[in-house]
């Protein structure tokens, strides 16, 4: 039986480390500016995204944007062509809600703005056009975030919470929030918990 007890120790190690393995891509250039615990004050340099807007609960939402984008990267657009995926995904409530109202509390009716970020090497004349109407690529300027990372499941109450960490920085630094929170998840959803990166971020001003 020794065969079949490494056998799934093998299958489970793999598991643990496909995730961080397939996270491996492109992610967002930035310059840190500050850090405090595993909180970041970063300058995000201009980038092209994929966006959609998907209504409802946080959680359908984000699956459901997933998909729509998905499909676009792996070949749903003018050239038939797959476009390399980076990471993070990032959903953010469209509307503007009050920086202390829960993140639960967001709820169903909401509509949230799921992007994937577009490789670095390609810009808007390069990029294939989407098929679908719902996807738009979007070119977003130089901007300033305070992020806070964290691990697990990212769940409601967890999302929550970091939020509100994340709040009680800015408004003990005085900075000036200038977005809703932004929801980044780094990993594959097949990642074991502990190995995955989370993020909120909030847009601030730059300083003068």
């Amino acid at each position: 039986m020794w065969w079949l007890f490494g056998a799934l120790a093998l299958l489970l190690l793999g598991a643990a480390l496909w995730g961080p393995i397939v996270s491996n891509v492109e992610h967002p250039r930035y310059k840190l500016v500050e850090q405090s615990g595993d909180i970041e004050i970063r300058d995000y340099a201009p980038m092209i995204v994929a966006e959609t807007k998907v209504s409802g609960e946080r959680r359908d939402a984000i699956g459901k944007g997933f998909r729509i984008i998905a499909d676009y990267i792996f070949g749903d657009n003018t050239a038939a062509r797959k476009v390399p995926m980076t990471a993070p995904v990032t959903q953010q409530a469209s509307e503007r809600i009050a920086m202390t109202a829960p993140v639960a509390q967001q709820g169903e009716g909401s509509t949230w703005r799921v992007r994937f970020i577009m490789p670095s090497s390609y810009t808007m004349e390069t990029l294939p056009r989407p098929n679908n109407t719902a996807v738009e690529l979007k070119e977003i300027p130089v901007q300033r975030f305070a992020a806070i990372r964290f691990s697990g499941m990212a769940g409601e109450d967890s999302l929550e919470l970091q939020t509100k960490k994340l709040e009680i920085f800015i408004r003990a630094k005085s900075l000036s929030p200038v977005s809703p929170p932004t929801y980044a998840f780094y990993n594959p959803p097949w990642t074991l918990p502990f190995l995955r990166r989370n993020e909120v971020m909030i847009e601030i001003a730059a300083a003068n």
